[in-house]
């Protein structure tokens, strides 16, 4: 049977564009649009008062 693991290269180079994937995700801007969407519901959140939290 084949041995199908990665050489220590390959993962390093799998490892290297997986944190630079994930690190630009994390330094993307936000869409206005979940913005709006966030803020929205701050704003229900607020008119309900902190009474009906559990």
């Amino acid at each position: 049977m084949a041995n199908n693991e990665p050489n220590s290269g390959t993962r390093k180079q799998i490892d290297d564009n997986l944190r630079r994937v994930f690190q630009e995700k994390v330094e993307e801007e936000v869409p206005d649009r979940f913005k709006q969407l966030l803020a929205q519901l701050q704003e229900q959140d607020s008119q309900k008062g902190s009474g009906d939290h559990k």
